[in-house]
């Protein structure tokens, strides 16, 4: 069973918890969004003349990013271009092999688990439990983070999961049905920064819709949101600021 890492009591680190509650015709959101960050620091990701190698192919190549609190971020470009890559060194999933990142105050190399511990990654695969139905992933996740039924059961409802869809098995489920899980998790999970890479895949319109909610409410709550996208047209309208990424480059970051 994983378990959260314990973050620790110090005099440069701060815990603040955070709650919104709201609603709209889907039904009820509620998010509790625990942040840690270190005293001082505005930034969430910043992250200097950055290499990561694939092998030897340098899939982010110098980069120099700075994403602050509160923002929501799309990383635009072509398939291949580092966007990926990116969100995934910002989740801790990936080691530098140049350069320094820190991820919410906490340095992305000695500091590893308390970046994972409070980043919520949701890349193409979902990260859910195939055995288990949906409800059974969601009620783990709200075991794990000491989320309230209450909380469980909103974050279902906002993502349009039904009694019956709660009691299917995951991997019965459609992918866009599986997608509105992981989304749900997300949201019981508090993640202070989320990192989302093609949020949208596999999903019709409806649910395009009230992922776009979902997410600038998860910004009303004190979370910065960071999504990855090759569809510039509709992020572009979602987010306040765009990174376009080229060859594993960042060649522009600027408004929207």
């Amino acid at each position: 069973m994983r378990v959260r890492p314990t973050i620790p009591s110090t005099e440069s680190s701060r815990l603040r918890l955070r709650t919104f509650i709201g609603g709209n015709a889907s039904g009820l959101s509620c998010f509790r969004v625990c942040s840690v960050c270190t005293v001082g620091e505005t930034s969430v990701v910043d992250v200097r003349d950055a290499v990561v190698l694939l092998g030897s192919f340098p899939a982010l190549a110098e980069a120099n990013v700075r994403i602050n609190a509160g923002e929501l971020v799309v990383v635009h470009g072509p398939n291949g271009a580092g966007k990926t890559t990116l969100l995934r060194l910002c989740a801790g999933l990936l080691p530098l092999s140049r350069g320094s990142a820190r991820i919410m105050g906490f340095d992305i190399e000695a500091e590893r688990s308390l970046v994972r511990a409070s980043v919520g990654f949701l890349g193409h695969a979902n990260g859910l439990y195939l055995d288990l139905t949906a409800g059974e992933n969601l009620s783990f996740w709200g075991h794990v983070v000491g989320a309230n039924r209450e909380e469980v059961t909103a974050a279902a409802v906002r993502m349009g999961l039904n009694d019956r869809l709660l009691a299917t098995p995951v991997a019965r489920l459609s992918a866009g049905q599986k997608r509105r899980t992981a989304l749900a998790v997300m949201a019981v999970r508090r993640a202070s920064l989320w990192l989302l890479d093609e949020p949208h895949a596999g999903l019709d319109a409806a649910g395009r819709d009230e992922i776009d909610a979902l997410l600038r409410d998860a910004v009303a709550a004190g979370a910065t949101v960071v999504i990855a996208s090759h569809e510039l047209e509709r992020s572009a309208s979602l987010a306040s600021r765009r990174i376009e990424v080229v060859g594993g480059r960042i060649i522009e970051q600027g408004e929207r």
